[in-house]
């Protein structure tokens, strides 16, 4: 079993950090809401931060929204 992190992803811009709040990681992007680019960069970026393998991260809920739910799955 893992755990369910909520991610405000903000696209497009000029370098890509990650904020930490109370509730939920804003992501910041270089890559445009196209194609799923985003997405793919945003599981990318994850599994750096959480240092896991991209089979262990998950879009739960918001695959077209800024505001996502992200499964990160317990590696064994």
């Amino acid at each position: 079993m893992g755990k369910v992190i909520k991610v405000k992803v903000v696209t497009s811009a000029s370098k890509e950090k990650i904020i930490e709040t109370e509730d939920f990681l804003k992501i910041y992007l270089t890559f445009p809401p196209q194609k799923g680019k985003a997405n793919k960069r945003l599981l990318e970026v994850l599994c750096d931060y959480f240092n896991v393998k991209k089979s262990s991260l998950r879009i739960i809920k918001g695959a077209t929204s800024p505001l996502k739910l992200i499964e990160v799955k317990d590696e064994a």
